[in-house]
């Protein structure tokens, strides 16, 4: 998976105004150092996309429901038949 670059470029923005005043001449310079080590960490990581993850939930979903459609179909078959 490749990391999500806004919300890496956003945490970098952050860490970077974080910095104290003092260091505020130096902020490029952190900021860069603050990307590549963020980017470096997630790509270790394993970790998906949101996309991927809203995929994985609505396959999900739809899965319980043809279970729960099947679990309802097999108790129909199952009862006893009424004389």
């Amino acid at each position: 998976m490749r990391p999500d670059f806004q919300t890496i470029d956003e945490i970098t923005r952050r860490l970077a105004e974080s910095v104290p005043g003092e260091l505020k001449t130096a902020r490029a310079e952190v900021e860069r150092q603050f990307k590549t080590v963020l980017e470096n960490a997630f790509s270790r990581l394993d970790l998906v996309t949101r996309e991927e993850f809203e995929i994985q939930k609505k396959v999900l979903l739809r899965t319980r429901e043809k279970l729960e459609r099947l679990e309802a179909l097999l108790a129909e078959k199952d009862k006893p038949a009424a004389s």
